[in-house]
């Protein structure tokens, strides 16, 4: 259960979102049929903002990339690498 964030993937998250050292981007879990996947009916949305149950974690080119506690057993079973 990890997650991992290529520089590449931030900096790319960064221009599109106008991300600042510091900032946060949330995935978290949002139902959505019709696509097959891992978890059928589930997909993953993004965010900007900081949760206070952060769970799974990766800081690259100083943003905190995270699902929180709620959220985390979308990788209870797998890894997750988000690459550009």
């Amino acid at each position: 259960m990890n997650l991992k964030v290529s520089k590449e993937a931030a900096e790319w998250y960064k221009n599109e979102m106008g991300l600042e050292q510091g900032d946060y981007v949330q995935y978290y879990v949002q139902l959505y049929g019709g696509i097959p996947t891992a978890h059928p009916n589930y997909s993953l949305g993004v965010s900007i903002g900081k949760a206070e149950n952060i769970a799974i974690k990766d800081v690259v080119e100083g943003i905190t990339f995270y699902f929180n506690s709620d959220d985390a057993w979308f990788l209870e079973e797998f890894d997750m690498e988000v690459v550009f």
